[in-house]
């Protein structure tokens, strides 16, 4: 036997998840903005640590002994 209120709860379960399921698709505007943050962050870390001296000049001698090189 059909049931009205039964019909009813199972529709709107089903529009619930749907709606959940679509908020969650993608990233928002604020977590694309703390991706980018962070991503700068990560090169200017990385761009400090290239170019002090010490690894400056251990790529300067690795580049330098490859260059070399006797075939």
């Amino acid at each position: 036997m059909w049931n009205p209120v039964r019909g009813w709860l199972r529709g709107l379960s089903r529009r619930m998840r749907k709606d959940t399921m679509r908020k969650d698709a993608g990233m928002t505007t604020s977590e694309y903005a703390m991706g980018t943050i962070a991503a700068c962050a990560f090169a200017a870390v990385l761009y400090k640590v290239v170019t002090s001296g010490a690894v400056s000049g251990a790529l300067q001698s690795v580049i330098g002994k490859a260059l070399d090189a006797q075939f």
